[in-house]
């Protein structure tokens, strides 16, 4: 091999290599920005998860359970039921519709009021 075909050979090997070069440090730079933007959505998530159980707790918290309505006989709950779909059940004005579901104060010492 002559000397001029041995130095376009090496420019050659010497363009392939730089070229090669070129592509290892953008896949080096996007891999770093994967890893970036992974550890913030992690970061992220763990926040939302934290929050969301923190909502979760609250909404518990708020939620009315059978706890609270736990000193009520069955006969009370069963009036409670009329009482809610909009009926009296005080003995005023028993099984008529309540005017635009206002609170009846007869109707709620019937249902919660002094308990024997």
């Amino acid at each position: 091999m002559d000397k001029r075909t041995l130095y376009d050979e090496f420019g050659k090997i010497e363009s392939l290599l730089q070229y090669m070069l070129k592509q290892m440090e953008d896949m080096r730079s996007s891999t770093d920005e994967l890893v970036e933007q992974n550890v913030n959505l992690e970061l992220e998530n763990r926040h939302l998860r934290q929050r969301l159980e923190e909502f979760e707790m609250e909404l518990e918290q708020l939620e009315p359970t059978d706890e609270n309505k736990q000193g009520l006989s069955k006969s009370r709950l069963n009036l409670e039921k009329i009482y809610e779909e909009g009926f009296h059940v005080c003995n005023v004005c028993y099984g008529s519709r309540r005017e635009n579901d206002e609170e009846c104060a007869f109707c709620l010492d019937v249902i919660y009021g002094e308990r024997k």
